[in-house]
């Protein structure tokens, strides 16, 4: 059995429709606003993240006593 079986693509996933998005009809200000709104998304995530790492880690040296 194929993986793509087991898991298939989300075709609405957001992410997806996001980069097959047509940027043509966009605005420069339109543009720039989208950056912003992805600059504060991956900020988000890395935040996210840094958090799960640090989670971990404890977890880690708990465990390890």
């Amino acid at each position: 059995m194929d993986l793509d079986e087991l898991f298939p693509s989300k075709p609405g996933d957001p992410l997806t429709l996001l980069v097959k998005q047509d940027l043509d009809p966009l605005s420069v200000e339109e543009l720039k606003e989208r950056i912003e709104t992805l600059e504060g998304e991956i900020a988000r995530v890395r935040a996210k993240i840094a958090a799960a790492e640090d989670h971990r880690s404890v977890a880690e040296q708990l465990f390890k006593k």
